[in-house]
């Protein structure tokens, strides 16, 4: 990876008449804007359909596309919708998502489109199925999940279902074929256009930078139709569930209460799972950031029932067995360890031994001059961010950061203030050695807490935040490139010499 630079804004914050951010013209624009602003990466988060809580990192499918992403300009483009049809969808300008408002209006819509797909355009579709086996087990989930009035798949009332047995998974694909054709359809528009997007972000010599969240959803098809991998009972309840323990982040840990993996199995089969899924993740990124790195050393186990991650127990994770196998298998796309939360000596030797680059996070810095996370204790081989989605934008950690921790960051960065104290971050990130440095899209708008992607540990009111029409403005683009290419992630362009300045002046004189 070379010295550079990126931008965090995930696919749901970009500006849209829709209500949410899609795959159209605005992450086009977008991509021109990083252009501009001499920027190398544009990092999102999971793209999957989002579950709980509205959230990404709780999907119904770590391969599956989410339709909300799917953009409704193109599909009527290609005869799918009316003019009309895009009139009755759009909603009021405004910098947070409406979730529940969009559930309720964008499947009819969608429904509309698949109605009128035909021809070569259907064809594709179930082409689109055919090479991807996942697809089949997805949209059958989705078909059968809706069949049954939205119950999880561990409480459907077929017990051959529940068990994906093979004779009662094809007799219920025949009995829910035209809802499972309908399902296979919006996942093909997405990745269509999904693709479309990746092609043209690439031509313009940008790379894209996703996560691979490090836990499946207990109600997920992947569960559902791979139960081997996990570690559940005869009925598909986990005796344990995923988390970790008190942190900075929450007093009482975060409950995740996803199914933990059956790793002693995965091994046996040389981790089938998982090179499967990072192969899908690898058609959608360029680089992928393993999420909770530290989990495949160690992790918390959280009795079921629990609740709070309290209590738990640390159990033996896969370690180099799984990352030997994925980093020899994909030779062509980088990996990014998350190794944040508490950290062991165990955590470090198994980031070194892998040699994936870490995260540092300057939020985290100001403590003490030995704080890992301050700019002059870097090695080359890490990235480094103002903060990640689940931190404060910059200018709200600094308005809400204790008194202390405040006068270390204003000392160590020479200056004082909260804005001085935004542009000092943005500056210490871009001149350290980090390979490459990422800022929150609000970091550079100066955006304060109101504008937080996520707050750990709170189950609603996260994932929300728009960026506004106009906000990624070219005065803006100009000011990062020109930040970014004096500390040497983008090509240098001199600034030009103020009139009467020049050596011609100077001879004259």
């Amino acid at each position: 990876m070379k010295r550079s630079a990126g931008i965090l804004l995930p696919i749901f914050s970009l500006p849209s008449e829709y209500g949410i951010g899609s795959l159209g013209a605005e992450a086009r624009a977008f991509a021109n804007f990083l252009q501009d602003a001499g920027q190398s990466w544009w990092q999102i988060l999971p793209v999957g359909p989002a579950g709980a809580g509205d959230s990404p990192y709780a999907s119904e499918s770590t391969f599956a596309g989410n339709p909300l992403f799917i953009d409704l300009e193109l599909l009527a483009r290609d005869g799918l919708l009316t003019e009309e049809e895009l009139a009755s969808a759009k909603v009021p300008a405004g910098d947070k998502i409406d979730y529940a408002a969009l559930k309720k209006s964008r499947e009819p819509l969608l429904r509309k489109a698949f109605s009128r797909v035909s021809g070569e355009a259907a064809e594709a579709a179930r082409a689109f199925a055919e090479e991807r086996p996942w697809v089949r087990e997805y949209a059958l989930y989705r078909a059968a999940k809706r069949h049954f009035g939205g119950l999880p798949w561990f409480q459907w009332p077929d017990e051959g279902l529940r068990r994906h047995e093979p004779e009662a998974v094809e007799r219920w694909r025949v009995e829910l074929a035209e809802e499972a054709a309908f399902e296979t359809c919006v996942q093909y528009w997405f990745f269509t256009q999904w693709a479309a997007l990746k092609t043209y972000v690439n031509g313009l010599g940008l790379g894209l930078i996703g996560d691979l969240p490090i836990y499946v959803s207990l109600d997920s098809a992947d569960v559902w139709s791979e139960r081997k991998e996990f570690l559940l009972d005869e009925e598909g309840k986990p005796s344990k569930v995923a988390g970790v323990p008190p942190d900075y982040f929450s007093e009482d840990g975060q409950l995740w209460g996803n199914p933990l993996y059956d790793w002693e199995a995965m091994k046996r089969n040389g981790f089938g799972w998982w090179i499967r899924r990072v192969e899908g993740a690898s058609k959608l990124f360029d680089i992928i950031r393993i999420d909770h790195f530290r989990g495949l050393e160690s992790y918390w186990a959280v009795p079921a029932g629990a609740e709070t991650a309290r209590v738990g127990s640390w159990e033996k994770g896969p370690g180099m067995d799984l990352l030997r196998v994925l980093t020899s298998w994909f030779q062509g796309i980088a990996f990014i360890a998350e190794d944040l939360g508490i950290l062991t000596e165990g955590v470090h030797q198994l980031r070194e031994e892998s040699g994936l680059p870490g995260m540092k996070v300057l939020e985290f810095a100001f403590s003490d001059p030995s704080n890992a996370y301050l700019p002059h204790n870097y090695q080359p081989n890490c990235v480094c961010y103002t903060g990640t989605h689940d931190n404060d934008t910059a200018a709200g950690w600094y308005a809400s950061a204790p008194k202390q921790e405040r006068a270390f960051a204003e000392k160590y960065l020479g200056v004082s203030g909260a804005e001085e104290v935004r542009l000092a971050l943005l500056r210490a990130g871009q001149g350290s050695v980090a390979e490459l440095f990422v800022a929150q899209m609000q970091d550079y708008l100066a955006l304060g807490s109101e504008s937080r992607i996520n707050v750990p540990g709170v189950g609603a009111g996260n994932w929300r935040w728009r960026l506004l029409p106009g906000q990624a403005a070219p005065e803006l683009a100009e000011e990062i490139r020109s930040m970014t290419s004096f500390y040497g992630r983008c090509p240098w362009i001199p600034e030009p010499e103020e009139e009467g300045t020049g050596e011609t002046d100077k001879a004259e004189e």
